[in-house]
Order: structure tokens, then C-alpha cells, then sequence
């Protein structure tokens, strides 16, 4: 089946897509922050750019979209059908990446959580954010020296 935009349209349309502060990230954001915890943004000093930093924890978060990073067994996972070999080559890349990241996060000490798109809609968001906050607190808080003066 072929685009119903032209080129062009796709292009603009494609461009509008954000890749940080989205809704499924604001939610997260928000919720972490309303029970106390504080954070960095989109590091640019680790792996992958999380989007989520809480160093106190030893801890990123990344918010991950279904469909751009996908997440097996998901509904929200559908490649399109026009150009499928193209998005199923590029979903396989950024999932080859994800992979990467997490690694080299975990090698450097770091926690990982992962929080997908489908997991903050409305049904099962207030369950998904109250486990996140129960995960982050079991993690093991990172002890900083106080001065000696």
C-alpha cells in the first residue's frame, strides 16, 4: 500500500515527532517529582541520553515509545504498511542500540529501568508509576562523603 502523503508531507510530518519530553516522559516526570525524588534530564555524558537521571539511585530511566523502540508482544508495535522492509530494518537497529546502551550502563554501575509508552495509558499508568517509585527506592542510594570542616 502506498503513503496517502507526499514526500514532502511524510518528511514534515515525520519531523514533528518529538524524541524528548513527550507525554509518556511529562507523566513519569511529574509523578517522580510530585513524591520527592529530583532528577537530570537527557544526559548527554551517558549512553543513550536517558531520560531520566537520578544519581542519588545510581539510577536512568529511559520512556521508551512501542512503536520506535520495539516493544515485543505490544499492540502499539505495528510496522506500517507501506515500506515495511525499511521500518522493520530500522526498528531492528534501534533495538540492536537500546541493547548496546543498557549494557554499557550496567558495565558502568548504573540501574536501568525501562518504562514503555503502553505501560502509562490510562488503565494501567497509576500501577505502572507506583512500581517505578517502589523499584527506584529499593535501589541502593549512592553515599556521598560529607565534608570534614
Amino acid at each position: 500500500m502506498a503513503d496517502i502523503f507526499e514526500p514532502e508531507v511524510r518528511s514534515y510530518i515525520m519531523s514533528r515527532i518529538r524524541s524528548k519530553d513527550t507525554k509518556p516522559e511529562l507523566k513519569v516526570r511529574r509523578y517522580l517529582h510530585a513524591r520527592g525524588f529530583r532528577y537530570s534530564l537527557h544526559s548527554k555524558h551517558l549512553p543513550g541520553k536517558p531520560d531520566l537521571v537520578l544519581r542519588k539511585y545510581k539510577t536512568v530511566i529511559f520512556v521508551n515509545g512501542c512503536f520506535w523502540h520495539g516493544h515485543e508482544n505490544c499492540p502499539e508495535f505495528r510496522p506500517p504498511k507501506s515500506n515495511k522492509g525499511f521500518w522493520l530494518e530500522k526498528i531492528r537497529r534501534n533495538k540492536a542500540r537500546d541493547r548496546e546502551n543498557v549494557v554499557r550502563l550496567m558495565e558502568s554501575g548504573w540501574n536501568v529501568i525501562i518504562v514503555w509508552g503502553c505501560e502509562l495509558r490510562p488503565k494501567r499508568a497509576l500501577d505502572t508509576l507506583e512500581n517505578l517509585c517502589l523499584k527506584i527506592r529499593k535501589m541502593k542510594r549512592v553515599v556521598t562523603p560529607e565534608p570534614v570542616s
